[in-house]
């Protein structure tokens, strides 16, 4: 399978713009708008009904958007979907029907779909077996394997056709721990190839190590879409570090606020910590650091102070039935 070529520019793989969808007057989505970078691993995060499988259907050309414009490498998805489709897998949140052939029947039917001939689809076949991990699987009916067997194979379809851009819904629902943590390194080697991972998930956690950029929408709106750096620093304006002290933890305030470039300083209740936010425009980290070293703290942890994605999440997302 060959690696996905940079070309060289900073074109978003995926541009979505005022896009607006309802369904019998409900709004699905409403002006959402986002971009995914090439060779990105992106997540797309939102509780059920936010908006995610209709943002899915429409990026897959499944689907026409009633307001707005989407492209996929540049392509409108309206206009263009013979380019958009020749460059895009597709994995849905379900296996399809096929459950009586073979795991190697079942790809071959789909390269076959895609025009490729008998040699080349046995090379092709050969090589996304191997990347799943299901060569020994291959004489296998569909219908007998295990859930996480059977995303194996789903995914080992969606490469059949060697595409740049691979999205994926709740790829990882269903399956048991060691499975999920096997797809998702496989993912992590999908992209060290060079191809761009659109994920919709709700399991946060492993988002939150898998994906470098993130969009959380909610209620059909986007919420946040940006660096998975940028969602899990707690400071929307400033950076904020964690510092962990040993021994006597009372009475350091006062001493951490005198800092030059130091904004705010708040120790944490009932806890040896200080949460210290100051102006990257007047010191870096490694001058803060001194600093506190300076003041002859005793230091037992300093580091970037960042919520989980579950944190985040529920900050920007809604309570409330769907």
């Amino acid at each position: 399978m060959s690696n996905a070529k940079s070309s060289g520019t900073a074109q978003p793989v995926i541009e979505v713009d005022d896009v607006v969808h309802s369904f019998k007057g409900r709004r699905a989505l409403d002006h959402v708008s986002f971009q995914v970078m090439p060779q990105s691993l992106h997540g797309f995060v939102g509780p059920n009904g936010a908006g995610k499988t209709t943002s899915l259907k429409i990026i897959c050309t499944l689907l026409r958007p009633q307001f707005g414009v989407v492209k996929v490498f540049g392509h409108d998805v309206v206009d263009e979907q013979k380019q958009v489709r020749r460059k895009i897998g597709f994995m849905p949140d379900h296996f399809s029907t096929y459950r009586q052939m073979t795991v190697y029947e079942y790809l071959d039917f789909f390269a076959a779909a895609y025009g490729l001939s008998f040699s080349q689809r046995t090379r092709v076949i050969d090589e996304v077996l191997a990347l799943t991990d299901m060569d020994g699987r291959k004489n296998d009916l569909i219908s007998g394997l295990s859930r996480g067997m059977q995303q194996r194979t789903s995914l080992a379809r969606v490469l059949v056709n060697d595409p740049d851009l691979l999205l994926l819904d709740e790829p990882a629902s269903g399956l048991d721990p060691r499975a999920r943590i096997e797809l998702m390194e496989i993912l992590k080697a999908l992209r060290s190839m060079g191809k761009t991972i659109f994920i919709s998930s709700h399991i946060l956690s492993e988002l939150a190590e898998l994906c470098d950029s993130v969009t959380i929408i909610d209620r059909g709106k986007v919420k946040y879409s940006g660096s998975m750096h940028g969602l899990l620093l707690t400071s929307d304006e400033h950076p904020a570090f964690r510092l962990t002290v040993s021994g006597e933890a009372d009475g350091w305030t006062e001493h951490l606020q005198a800092l030059a470039g130091v904004l705010k300083v708040e120790q944490l209740e009932g806890r040896p910590e200080y949460r210290i936010e100051f102006d990257e425009t007047r010191l870096d980290t490694n001058q803060l650091l001194q600093g506190i070293i300076g003041l002859n703290i005793p230091i037992s942890a300093f580091a970037e102070d960042k919520r989980h994605l579950n944190e985040a999440f529920m900050d920007l997302t809604e309570r409330g039935v769907r």
